[in-house]
């Protein structure tokens, strides 16, 4: 489970990131342990699916582990870990 409490804190902690990169996922695994972390571009995720949580640099969705397979959720009590979506300045 992923508290929004919780949500909110990880969002502050990627909007003060200089960049989001594969540091900034070492830096957020070091802060919650016991979350997965993932990166990729907002254009990658299902466009059915709408963010947890929306910043202006990037979105975070939710990876649900309760299944044999990790999939997207928007159930935060299924959530084991956060996908961090950057958003294309356009």
């Amino acid at each position: 489970m992923i508290a929004a409490a919780t949500l909110e804190q990880i969002a502050s902690a990627a909007d003060s990131m200089s960049a989001l990169n594969d540091e900034s996922l070492v830096a957020l695994k070091q802060t919650w342990p016991d979350l997965r972390f993932t990166l990729c571009n907002d254009d990658d995720m299902p466009a059915r699916l709408p963010p947890a949580l929306k910043r202006a640099r990037f979105n975070l969705y939710l990876v649900n582990g309760s299944e044999h397979c990790l999939s997207l959720t928007d159930d935060p009590a299924n959530a084991i870990g956060v996908v961090l979506a950057s958003v294309d300045a356009d």
